[in-house]
């Protein structure tokens, strides 16, 4: 344990970079995943087959060979890039192309009738995205949201194969230098403990959601309620 306790300050080095690339995988998978989630439901042909083309593509590919290929690849077509940006790139590709079914499976659970319902009563088409099937699509998708979340967070320790100094290099590093300069090699103590850290980060990932999720439900729940009775009291008036 003193191990662990010497070596924080190096831990915590390790752990900053990895929430940096986590939460910059996180934003621009989600933003990338709706993108092309919604143009895989788009109305036109060509829109759909580009969109779904790319996604299939990208999901067809292992993450650690996606990591590889763009960290040895870029420098050949004249984009040198950091282990850091090759890792944030490599993780958003694949994140984003899971994510897009993600979406695309929620609009595709949501059933025709209400767009068409909608297009009835003369809503344009982003009211209809904002406020018909939005918030039917939004709860859906949390769950296996979460899941991608989980998984693109653990993922980012395949960053220490490009060089990335994440938190699970950092454990290697001090292994390696431990062993060295000692001769024993601390690898149970040191793995065991970013085990436990890697747990409590997805397990705070995963608690939080299904705080959302309640919240969410509580508040679809909540606005049923308000046009039921709205309903009601325009029947009574009636």
């Amino acid at each position: 344990m003193q191990l662990i306790i010497d070596s924080f300050p190096l831990f915590l080095q390790g752990l900053a970079n990895t929430f940096k690339l986590a939460l910059t995988t996180l934003l621009f998978s989600t933003i990338v995943a709706v993108i092309f989630g919604l143009m895989s439901i788009s109305r036109f042909r060509l829109v759909r087959w580009i969109a779904r083309s790319l996604v299939e593509f990208v999901r067809a590919i292992p993450l650690v060979v996606n990591l590889l290929f763009v960290y040895f690849g870029a420098p050949l077509v004249g984009v040198p890039l950091d282990p850091f940006a090759a890792a944030t790139i490599g993780l958003t590709s694949w994140g984003a192309a899971n994510g897009a079914e993600i979406v695309r499976g929620g609009f595709n659970a949501v059933s025709k009738h209400q767009r068409e319902s909608a297009m009835a009563l003369g809503l344009r088409g982003w009211e209809i995205m904002v406020y018909v099937l939005a918030p039917q699509v939004l709860l859906p998708i949390i769950p296996p949201f979460t899941g991608l979340f989980s998984v693109l967070v653990q993922a980012t320790s395949l960053a220490s194969l490009i060089g990335t100094l994440e938190f699970l290099r950092t454990a290697q590093i001090v292994v390696e230098r431990t062993t060295l300069m000692t001769g024993f090699s601390p690898a149970f103590l040191v793995y065991g403990f970013v085990l436990i850290v890697y747990f409590i980060i997805c397990f705070s990932l995963a608690g939080a959601t299904r705080v959302l999720e309640r919240y969410l439900i509580e508040r679809t729940s909540r606005r049923g309620l308000k046009v039921q009775k709205l309903a009601q009291q325009a029947a009574e008036g009636i």
